[in-house]
């Protein structure tokens, strides 16, 4: 199907048509079209460009599909994508997309890139630039095998995903690695302690990891901020969650932090 132009204002609204629109240009697909909007940034191979200039975005980053009478966004690359509210799609995820405007980022490293569904704006001409064959991974910031065991299961409620995920609980990460490893004594204190010095050693990087860096009420800001800087980051995925299945987790010699 071929790109929509939309230099002369919007096309002429068809009841359930999906719109998107990314750096050079737009798509309208009707819903029986049977047809998926691939996005990414490899614009012979896709059908909306986001991320042109940026090797961390995939060639093809995912696609839209029509299913069960709504569109829904799938994610194929490693950077989440942002819908409004904060919420991420990380890769393997699939949302479901709102009969409204919506604004879409992919939240890359350096930049975040719009693209947006529902309506098509005027379109501007993009410079042409050169293409990166390989897809960069962003840079993750290195964990320990403990570190890592407990922010996926701080975390976790992110990774799954729900909707408006939050951290759990100092006791419901002790408990849940105290019945994956029994042996370890997992106390509240003791999670608490590796999530605030993997937090320290990471404030030099990442802002808003310091007390001091944000106003009261703290409440799990501090944590919320660690678990959205290591989805962003990808230093932690949906992949991660086998550590949770895995009884015995981490061997004992790799449970010490990375000083």
């Amino acid at each position: 199907m071929p790109k929509e132009s939309v230099s002369g204002g919007l096309p002429a609204d068809v009841p359930g048509s999906l719109y998107v629109r990314g750096t050079n240009g737009g798509i309208r697909v009707a819903p029986d079209a049977g047809f998926d909007v691939v996005f990414g940034r490899c614009e012979p191979d896709v059908h909306v460009c986001v991320g042109l200039d940026d090797p961390y975005v995939s060639r093809q980053h995912g696609f839209i599909t029509y299913e069960n009478a709504r569109w829904v966004l799938c994610n194929l690359g490693n950077l989440p994508i942002r819908l409004p509210g904060g919420r991420l799609v990380l890769t393997g995820h699939r949302a479901a997309l709102p009969v409204a405007h919506t604004p879409l980022f992919i939240v890359a490293p350096r930049q975040e890139h719009l693209f947006e569904t529902r309506i098509v704006m005027a379109s501007h001409p993009a410079a042409r630039v050169p293409q990166e064959a390989d897809t960069r991974d962003p840079n993750g910031w290195p964990l320990s095998t403990v570190e890592r065991l407990v922010l996926v299961c701080l975390g976790q409620r992110y990774l799954r995903p729900e909707p408006w995920p939050q951290p759990l609980t100092w006791a419901q990460v002790a408990d849940e690695l105290g019945r994956l490893r029994p042996a370890d004594k997992w106390t509240a204190k003791r999670a608490a302690h590796i999530v605030t010095q993997t937090r320290k050693r990471l404030s030099a990087k990442v802002p808003g990891l310091l007390e001091e860096e944000i106003p009261p009420p703290l409440g799990n800001t501090l944590n919320h901020n660690l678990i959205m800087a290591l989805l962003v980051s990808a230093t932690i995925g949906p992949s991660d969650l086998r550590l949770l299945d895995e009884p015995g987790g981490p061997p004992p010699d790799t449970v010490d932090p990375i000083p």
